[in-house]
């Protein structure tokens, strides 16, 4: 049996396992946080939850026999601890605790599910374990962690501070992600300007409700960005075709996306079909199908901000999981 998640040992081998609506996604780390495994798998658990909030069972299928392959690894490599997280989808759901008490028969270990606000907290805490800590220039001014997924975007107020780390100073979750605009919106191969249009308008809306809950959003200083849109998106704008995730870390990691970068990926991949669009190195033939509806995410996001481009990181929840259970931070 695996230990209670809430209580850190330090010094051991830990896994953690997030289960999103796009993606099912695996972390294994030694005792001093280095990775020894980091797995992405597209399982689509999120399909069809935006409009019917099921889970339906061939994605259900689909995600529990990735876990089956991600149990086999975490044993393998001698985890004392694993802790799964389950985000938009499973939360969305109304038969979520169907899919749960599935998973928990899979992995032996039952998921949290987590909020809007646990999620951004993991993300940021991920981030912040990479591309420079405390050193990075984002970090040393008003800054915003974003983190676009398949069902919801998390965005986090980050505070800076001369002693350590950057803090936490706001927390807010949008209801617009790759998976949920694609469904949404954008029915047409390739979409039409008013498809587009009008998941853009969703961002937007979204965007200025929080901004009228928390002012701090408004001007960050700067922005980084992690998950699988904003990476995608750099490596589709400098071509970098590599899938191998500490080549993509080492490549990636702290690159800066200028905006226009970011608007002409936008415009090359919203432009084309399906047929044509996954030929673009970078992009990876299991993301092509909803990289446009995050993309609708991240050039809303910086357009409102009028912001000359975001700072990309290849972390996220799963280190911030792996860094919490085992006290690193």
């Amino acid at each position: 049996m695996n230990p209670d998640a809430s209580s850190p040992i330090r010094g051991s081998v830990v896994a953690a396992v997030d289960i999103g609506t796009n993606s099912t996604n695996l972390l294994v780390t030694s005792s001093d946080g280095s990775p020894l495994a980091r797995r992405v798998t597209v399982t689509r658990l999120g399909r069809g939850v935006d409009a019917s909030r099921l889970i339906g069972e061939p994605a259900a299928t689909a995600t529990l026999d990735c876990l089956v392959g991600y149990r086999r690894v975490w044993e393998s490599l001698g985890a004392e601890r694993v802790h799964v997280v389950a985000t938009s989808a499973t939360r969305d759901a109304t038969n979520g605790d169907w899919f749960l008490e599935r998973v928990e028969a899979t992995t032996g270990v039952r998921p949290e599910v987590l909020s809007g606000e646990r999620e951004a907290e993991l993300s940021y805490r991920g981030v912040v374990t990479g591309i420079g800590g405390a050193s990075a220039t984002w970090s040393t001014s008003s800054h915003v962690v974003i983190d676009i997924g398949g069902g919801s975007t998390e965005l986090v107020v980050g505070a800076p501070r001369t002693d350590g780390p950057p803090t936490i100073a706001g927390t807010h979750s949008l209801e617009v992600g790759a998976v949920r605009l694609t469904e949404r919106h954008l029915l047409s191969d390739p979409p039409r300007p008013e498809e587009l249009l009008n998941a853009i308008g969703d961002v937007y809306d979204a965007f200025d409700e929080v901004c009228l809950v928390d002012p701090r959003l408004a001007a960050p200083g700067s922005l980084v960005g992690c998950a699988g849109t904003i990476v995608t998106s750099a490596a589709v704008e400098i071509g970098f075709a590599e899938t191998d995730p500490p080549s993509l870390a080492a490549r990636l990691d702290g690159f800066f996306l200028e905006r226009e970068a970011a608007e002409d990926v936008f415009r090359t991949l919203a432009t084309e079909c399906f047929a044509d669009r996954v030929h673009n190195p970078g992009l990876p033939r299991d993301r092509a199908d909803v990289i446009v509806g995050g993309l609708c995410v991240l050039v809303a996001l910086l357009r409102r901000w009028d912001a000359p481009g975001i700072f990309v990181s290849t972390r996220g929840i799963l280190d911030g999981v792996c860094a919490e259970i085992s006290g690193r931070t």
